[in-house]
């Protein structure tokens, strides 16, 4: 999932006044009815599902809650997610803020910052903090306070190829670091142009998904992390990052790696032996491959050492409310009853249940952090290839919220990037990143 680019540090007002009067009134603002005594209360949701299947998996309970509801009813907005953030400061600084947000996690500090996200009241950050994956609260929470319901949550663990993994003479999925780059320079292969015909791990410049997201999965797979538990420096500069960083340099330098290649092209198309990425993927490539996802493995991240503790990333959205809202209450009620009511699933086994929002996700080939949800939905569902990030749930470290982490993320990106098309050395790289990052998330506070 590639996040939006962080907004400038504009006043409130003058942001508002710098962006296109079409923007501000293009209908994404809370709409209350008519204030007419025994009109509904109209909600508005703003969310990045602004097409396909995520579009219609959200409307088909709002549909529901509407007809069932009458004093409350809610209506869905959307955006490109590239414009998600924008909108969210922009509308807040205009008063045009919709009823109930639905965020990348990664925002959540600046979004608290700027005045844009209202706590969960006590009742429901009770129930989410039972309910939910340790990651899944603290992506949903600043400063220990939980802002909202998690949504969507995606772990990453290892893609493979098990055609390209067979015809090296390789019987299965690396455990270690030091099998990952055996696998990896065994699987790769060049023309004798020196062209890429295989990558044995991919690494790609196309996305945050692929650059910073494996790189921070690796990353705390090595027991390091990006920032600081205060959340005011970068921690890349440690023992951990530097270990990644000389594994991607090392991958990259010796052939089994070349960035400039989609890898979400080439992988499905036999071109990639392993990759590190999210589970979104998986529903994707499923679609896309045809008979040729038999091919596709997926397998827990590679730790540095057989016996090291397991550990990767996790990213994910939340749905909170306005802090602007007049109708607060009915906003957290439509929340519970879509992230905490359990229903029927069809076709799980008998008495199977699960959250609207769990199965909402599961239809569209995502995940949320109810583990127990998922066990339903994915026994349903059988794609055995899910199991691993259902299992992350358990050990996943979520992206630093900070105010500042969207910059820092960016930043990161970068110079990743700059280590990876031989611009940087590894010492350069770790300074440079320690030094921009350590700069925005000091001044974020």
């Amino acid at each position: 999932m590639t996040p939006a680019r962080r907004t400038s540090r504009l006043s409130r007002r003058h942001f508002a006044l710098a962006l296109p009067s079409a923007l501000l009134a293009s209908g994404c603002a809370s709409h209350q009815g008519t204030g007419r005594p025994g009109d509904p209360i109209v909600l508005t949701l703003l969310s990045h599902y602004a097409s396909g299947v995520l579009k219609e998996a959200l409307q088909g309970p709002v549909d529901e809650w509407n007809a069932s509801h009458d004093r409350v009813k809610v209506q869905t907005k959307a955006v490109e997610f590239t414009d998600l953030l924008t909108t969210f400061m922009v509308r807040q600084a205009a008063g045009q803020g919709a009823d109930i947000l639905h965020p990348y996690c990664l925002w959540n500090g600046q979004l608290v910052q700027a005045g844009v996200l209202r706590p969960a009241p006590r009742e429901h950050a009770e129930e989410i903090t039972r309910g939910y994956s340790e990651a899944a609260v603290d992506a949903a929470s600043v400063g220990g306070q939980v802002y909202g319901y998690p949504t969507e949550v995606q772990t990453y663990a290892l893609y493979y190829n098990k055609r390209l993994l067979r015809e090296a003479g390789i019987g299965g999925p690396p455990r270690t670091w030091r099998e990952l780059e055996e696998t990896a320079y065994r699987t790769a292969r060049r023309d004798r142009y020196g062209n890429t015909l295989v990558q044995g791990f991919g690494l790609s410049t196309v996305d945050d998904s692929t650059t910073v997201g494996q790189t921070l999965a690796l990353l705390n797979a090595a027991g390091g992390r990006f920032v600081s538990e205060d959340g005011r420096s970068t921690a890349i500069d440690s023992p951990a990052g530097r270990a990644v960083f000389d594994l991607e340099h090392r991958l990259v330098v010796r052939g089994a790696s070349a960035p400039g290649v989609n890898v979400y092209k080439a992988f499905r198309s036999g071109q990639v032996a392993m990759v590190v990425s999210a589970g979104w993927w998986t529903g994707s490539l499923k679609t896309l491959m045809g008979k040729d996802y038999r091919d596709v493995g997926v397998a827990p991240l590679p730790l540095p050492e057989a016996d090291g503790k397991r550990a990767t990333l996790s990213t994910g959205f939340m749905l909170g409310v306005n802090a602007a809202g007049k109708h607060p209450r009915a906003a957290w009620e439509f929340l519970r009853w879509l992230n905490t009511e359990k229903v029927n699933v069809k076709s799980a086994k008998e008495g199977g249940k699960a959250t609207r929002m769990s199965s909402l996700q599961v239809s569209a080939g995502s995940l949320t952090g109810r583990a127990d949800d998922m066990r339903t939905l994915l026994g349903a569902y059988s794609d055995a290839n899910l199991r691993p990030f259902l299992d992350a749930l358990a050990y996943s470290v979520p992206e630093p919220n900070v105010p500042g982490a969207q910059q820092a993320k960016s930043l990161l990106r970068k110079n990743i990037e700059a280590l990876w098309t031989g611009q940087q050395s590894v010492d350069q790289a770790l300074r440079t990143t320690r030094r921009q990052v350590d700069r925005e998330v000091s001044r974020s506070w």
